[in-house]
Formats: structure tokens, sequence, C-alpha cells
């Protein structure tokens, strides 16, 4: 009977993938995001800050509970990384598991790291010394942070639908800027409706200037990032593989889906191979988080998609990859406008109202 009962709660489950957020999402509206959810999770902060103090560097909770927010200080890759997955770890935490079944995880760049830290690839430990470690190595005075940078891009229209010619004049730009002496400019995200640009300061200059304006924000330069999953970080991948032990890594508890589309299971993964792929391909060749998106709709079905915070600045690219592959009939900007107040498919808990319907 007992066993019954159990397999009654299981099917009534519903199984979700949940996606982890990368750079850019602790702004100033996440200020105290930790303490106002997770007060009741201060031991994540406890091994978080124990590592960080080995470092000499500014305490999580510090940051997260300070008076206000200091641009140049939260959003310096060594913070942000670690405050982003803090707030996003214990927000994992949080889910219903009643409720819900976690049939797959993904991330969006950085959120690859936290990705890994969800499944049990990567112990709490382990976690917080890769992703600060790599934050660090990034954010370092006289580094990739100061020498390169990034740019954001639509490749839609404002119904949401692919605009191939978007796509085309940016390729042909990224030609162009390539072959300009000094300069160097190369795809770095594919994230739902944008392409993220990674370069050197000459060569974002020049995407600056030869990317025709849109509605006066874009092409939108992103504040304190480096040309993150380009060429140009080849430099860094060496460094963090010397820094870092191959050792670190575990088979995942569930499935992971990469930056590629590649699914490691649980079952078949090869932890070495792991390994390189996070600190080699995953750190200078571009990351495809749209390819991500498809492959869990399409191979995982899932009844909803769970996106953890800090903040919700995910939402619009993921809703733009269902648009694109007309999923569960979302076929346009309004459309999905519509589906997320009758009946959300995408649940964001940077957002409180979806926030309310995953947690406990």
């Amino acid at each position: 009977m007992t066993k019954n009962i159990e397999s009654s709660v299981q099917k009534n489950k519903q199984k979700v993938v949940v996606i982890c957020p990368g750079r850019g999402t602790y702004n100033k509206e996440e200020l105290g995001y930790f303490s106002k959810y997770h007060s009741d999770k201060l031991h994540i902060l406890d091994t978080i800050d124990a590592h960080r103090a080995e470092q000499n560097q500014i305490s999580i909770q510090a940051l997260d509970s300070a008076p206000s927010y200091q641009l140049k200080k939260h959003s310096a890759g060594e913070n942000a990384s670690a405050l982003i997955y803090a707030c996003a770890i214990a927000d994992f935490a949080a889910i219903d598991q009643d409720k819900y079944e976690v049939s797959a995880l993904i991330g969006n760049s950085m959120g690859w790291y936290i990705t890994l830290a969800a499944a049990g690839v990567l112990s709490a430990e382990n976690a917080i010394k890769l992703i600060n470690t790599m934050g660090s190595l990034v954010s370092e005075k006289g580094g990739v942070s100061e020498t390169t940078g990034q740019l954001i891009y639509p490749i839609v229209n404002e119904n949401w639908k692919i605009d191939n010619d978007k796509i085309d004049l940016l390729q042909n730009v990224l030609d162009e800027v390539s072959n300009i002496p000094e300069c160097e400019a190369y795809l770095s995200i594919k994230l739902g409706g944008y392409w993220v640009l990674g370069a050197n300061k000459k060569g974002l200059a020049k995407l600056e200037k030869l990317l025709p304006k849109i509605d006066q924000r874009y092409p939108m330069k992103l504040f304190n990032h480096a040309a993150f999953h380009t060429p140009l970080l080849q430099g860094i991948s060496k460094q963090a593989k010397a820094k870092l032990s191959q050792t670190l890594f575990k088979v995942p508890q569930c499935p992971i889906i990469d930056g590629r589309g590649h699914i490691w299971q649980p079952y078949s993964t090869d932890t070495d191979a792991l390994y390189d792929y996070t600190l080699g391909h995953q750190v200078y060749d571009y990351y495809d988080f749209s390819r991500s998106v498809e492959v869990v709709l399409k191979e995982f079905s899932p009844d909803k998609l769970i996106v953890l915070g800090p903040g919700n600045t995910l939402g619009g690219a993921i809703g733009q990859c269902l648009v694109e592959h007309k999923w569960q009939g979302i076929s346009s900007k309004s459309a999905f406008s519509k589906r997320q107040k009758q009946d959300p498919f995408l649940l964001a808990m940077g957002n409180s109202e979806q926030r309310a319907l995953v947690i406990k």
C-alpha cells in the first residue's frame, strides 16, 4: 500500500528543467536578495565566505547586506560570480520537491558552473573554489576584464521572430572587424533573440561604430564583462587548469546540458571529459544557450521551466527560444505574454508572483 501511495505522489509531480543564471543578474534591484529570501540558509554562506576569507575577499554576506549597491564593487568578477552563485544555489534548495521533479539542469554562461553545483558534480566547497577562481582570474588587474569586453545585439524583430538579415549583418560586421589590424571580435553567446559579442578593446570600439543603432539601446556594452567564451580567454583556460584539479568533478546526479547542447547523463559521464569541457571549450568557444534550451524542450518535454534567481533577465531570452520553436503554441511575443499571465510555463524565482508557485 505504501509503495502505491508513493508511486501516485511521484506521478503527480510536475517535471521541470531548472535554468541557472549567469553574470549580470545581481543588480541594484537585487541588493539583499539572499537575506530577503534565505535567512534560513545562512549555512550556504558559511562555506562560501570561509573560502573567500582565505583569499582576503569581502564576504558575500557583507556584499548582500550592504546599505547601497555599488556597481564597481558588486559587479566585479570576483564578487558578482559568488553573489549570483549563493543566491541561485539557495533558490535551487528552496524548490518544492513534493511538487516538482527536476528532470535536467542547464545554465547560461557562468550559470554552467552553478549547474554543476546543483547537479552534484561539484561539492559545496569545490563549487565556490571553481566559481571564485574563475571570477578572480578574469578580473585580475591588467587582465582580460580590462583589455576585453562584451556587447549585446538583437537578432529578432519586435514580434520575437528571427530576422536573418540581422544575423547576416552581425556575421559580416564580425568578419570586417576581425580583418582590421589589432582588432579581434567573436561570437560569444547565442542568447535567445540576441547575440553577445566578445572583443578586445579596439575590436569592441569598431563593433559599436559599425553596428546600426536600434531603439537607442543597442549595441549595448555590458559593464565589467570580459570577452567570455572567445579565444581571447585561452590564457584563462590554461591558468584555470593549472589551479583546479580534475578530482573536483564527480558524475552528475541528473542530466545536465552544456553550451553546445550536449547531454551529460548520470550513468555515462566521463568526469575527465567534463572537466576538459568546463575549463576548456566552455571558456574559449561560444556558448549556445539557445541550443541548450532547444535540447531540454525536445528531449525532456518539461511541464515547466524554473529559472533560479537572482533577477529575471533570462526571461525574455527563454521566451524568444519558445517562440522560435513554437513550443506549446507560443508563436509570438504576445502569445508568450498571454501564456505567462494565464498559466505560466516559465517560472522565474526572481519574480515574486512566480516564485510563490515554486517554493515550499
